[in-house]
């Protein structure tokens, strides 16, 4: 894997991607297809079409022996590329070293007490990140992951290691529903729950809760795993999200949220079962 990160983009200050202030990078790909994907456009890398060229209104793409070239200096980001790309990607991609990101994350120094990775599915990219939050953890800032869990985290000791804290997203407990939602299995997911939960490391799990979906059953279960490690002391929150259809590719759009009522009986089944810091979005 080249040491280099391919990043979709970055929120240099964000306050709802972990504790406090944080600079929020946002990294290419992922190995889920989630139908309430709210940025489809990080799911798969640019395949050098062309086809989004002639959208640009500022002529900021350009076809340079055979790959798309992106002028970041004159695009004015209305996303008309990323409208007409018919393969879930982007051409607008920083192709960066470490040291080129950590010079954007410097310049936030003062504002932020750490940043956040996360995509499109950024443990992809778990060999650039490492050297990435070697370097980070070195300006007294935090490293913390929003990961969908999909890769085996037991397998990545060194990036585990310089990782602060991860935020996992459970999409659903039963893997026939998981599957449905996501194109893949839930059960890494869940042993990565547990892992990180065993070594003090999750910070927060996340649940998006659709009308018609299982929600009880997934946050129950989930909670009552997890529920040893709240006894013994550990911090983990729970927060509870209604899917909106904001940003979602159309041909998904017909879902629905959960009324209020119901997103207060689930808040309400994650703290019978133990959590403390359950919160609704």
């Amino acid at each position: 894997m080249s040491n280099k990160g391919i990043i979709n983009k970055i929120i240099d200050m964000s306050m709802v991607d972990g504790p406090g202030n944080r600079t929020s990078i946002f990294l290419q790909g992922c190995n889920f297809n989630c139908f309430y994907c709210h940025n489809p456009e990080t799911i798969r890398h640019c395949i050098n079409c062309m086809e989004c060229i002639p959208s640009c209104p500022t002529k900021s793409l350009k076809n340079v022996n055979g790959k798309i070239v992106w002028n970041d200096k004159t695009c004015i980001n209305c996303d008309e590329c990323i409208r007409v790309c018919k393969h879930l990607s982007s051409p607008k991609i920083y192709n960066w070293t470490v040291e080129e990101t950590v010079e954007r994350i410097k310049k936030n120094i003062p504002f932020i007490r750490g940043i956040t990775v996360s995509g499109g599915e950024c443990t992809l990219q778990h060999t650039f990140l490492t050297s990435l939050f070697t370097e980070v953890r070195k300006l007294g800032l935090t490293c913390f992951v929003d990961t969908n869990g999909g890769i085996p985290l037991k397998r990545l000791p060194d990036f585990v290691e310089v990782s602060d804290a991860f935020m996992l997203d459970i999409k659903a407990f039963d893997n026939e529903e998981h599957l449905f939602i996501t194109k893949s299995k839930v059960d890494v997911v869940l042993e990565n729950a547990d892992y990180l939960a065993s070594i003090n490391k999750l910070f927060e799990i996340r649940t998006v809760t659709i009308a018609g979906m299982d929600n009880r059953t997934t946050i129950d279960n989930i909670t009552k795993m997890l529920s040893k490690y709240i006894k013994k002391g550990h911090k983990i929150r729970y927060k509870i999200i209604k899917y909106r259809k904001y940003g979602v590719r159309d041909e998904y759009s017909m879902f629905s949220a959960p009324t209020d009522d119901e997103m207060e009986e689930l808040k309400q089944i994650a703290i019978r079962n133990g959590f403390e810091d359950v919160i609704i979005v």
